[in-house]
């Protein structure tokens, strides 16, 4: 049995909120200790800065024993949508012309705008691998990626688990392999951290960007840029500061170029370490086997309704606290989902990604039987 409980968050009791997976959600416990920094700042603002830098030494040290990473590789932002920003800002520099840029067409649109903004103006080509759906498995997806690359690749962007299909990517064969060519590796970890087990040592990708907002349930605002040592030189900050001319502890270039970026509030980076603390008192790996459990009964219950079908065409693959399906080609998904939300308070992803129309379903400690129970009733209701 869990010992988080729905009351633990400040959910709107009557609404089945089967989309953790969009923002988040943070418990009482987390905003109690994010308050208490905001606290902290307001009551000496100018004494909280001068400690700041060692504050965020210490939160960055419990991060980076948490993803498997060096203290001074890692830094605090405030989404992956941020850290993708970074990662292609970088890039723009070491692209031309004549250079190809590998990515798939289930990637997060709005990291997909920012990399053909940054690296537009370069002249390169960002060649996009068509990932079918029902998704293939993941040794097809991952010969699917590699097959693109050739001798002109310069870098492979890549989800960890997709946005629009909750999906887990092969990344660990993606990023070998790229490694072995010389290839430039940058991973949207949006939807990792606090949902699967994370050793970026051990991935070895040379950028990885990830929330802790969503499944480690910390503040809005929490998430991180990894930087492999070897390519930190190449990769500038976005937002130009004090940097290393400033009050940083100048524990290293990177950390200090890239933390400092003027006045803002630092307290969904703080309570990171809490947050950590806080999942392993609350046994993580059975809160996550709850929602892989939930999330995978709502898409059975989808096909054995005849409704449709898994996105995932191998069942071993379906691991995460996120599940989808397919539904059939005529749903009208943006009144369906209208509809779940009006009449029957089911918050879902109900959307259209590559023509097809589908169901993302995301669960976690505060989601129950009844939630799946009312998504179940309301599509049935709907389109049956």
């Amino acid at each position: 049995m869990l010992s988080l409980q729905r009351s633990d968050w400040p959910l709107l009791p009557n609404i089945h909120f089967l989309n953790h997976g969009s923002f988040g959600a943070t418990p009482y416990a987390l905003l109690r200790t994010q308050h208490e920094w905001r606290l902290r700042l307001e009551q000496q603002p100018v004494q909280f800065h001068l400690e700041l830098p060692s504050l965020m030494a210490e939160a960055r040290t419990h991060l980076a024993q948490y993803l498997g990473c060096g203290v001074n590789d890692v830094i605090y932002v405030e989404n992956s949508t941020f850290g993708c920003n970074v990662a292609f800002h970088a890039l723009a520099r070491m692209v031309d012309a004549s250079s190809q840029i590998v990515t798939t067409d289930h990637e997060y649109g709005a990291c997909i705008r920012a990399l053909r903004n940054h690296v537009g103006p370069t002249g390169a080509s960002v060649v996009t691998v068509d990932l079918p759906i029902p998704i293939p498995s993941r040794a097809d997806v991952a010969q699917r990626i590699i097959d693109a690359f050739t001798p002109q690749t310069r870098a492979v962007f890549l989800s960890h688990i997709t946005s629009p299909t909750g999906a887990q990517m092969p990344v660990e064969e993606v990023v070998a392999e790229a490694r072995r060519r010389g290839i430039i590796s940058i991973i949207d970890g949006s939807h990792a951290p606090g949902h699967i087990a994370l050793d970026l040592a051990t991935l070895g990708a040379d950028i990885y960007t990830g929330n802790c907002h969503k499944w480690m349930c910390t503040p809005k605002g929490s998430a991180f840029l990894f930087v492999n040592p070897q390519v930190q030189e190449r990769v500038p900050p976005l937002v130009t500061s004090w940097g290393m001319d400033g009050t940083g502890l100048r524990a290293s270039a990177f950390v200090d170029e890239h933390e400092y970026l003027g006045t803002r509030d630092p307290s969904a980076f703080l309570t990171v370490p809490d947050a950590i603390a806080w999942m392993a008192r609350n046994n993580w790996p059975m809160v996550q086997l709850h929602g892989q459990h939930l999330v995978r009964m709502a898409v059975d219950a989808m096909v054995d309704d005849g409704l449709g079908v898994p996105v995932l065409t191998q069942a071993a693959e379906r691991t995460l606290q996120m599940d989808a399906a397919v539904l059939h080609a005529d749903v009208d998904v943006v009144a369906l989902k209208k509809r779940l939300y009006d009449h029957y308070a089911v918050e879902v992803v109900i959307h259209r990604w590559k023509g097809a129309p589908i169901v993302r379903v995301s669960a976690h400690a505060h989601t129950t039987q009844s939630d799946i129970d009312a998504l179940r009733s309301a599509l049935r209701t709907e389109l049956l």
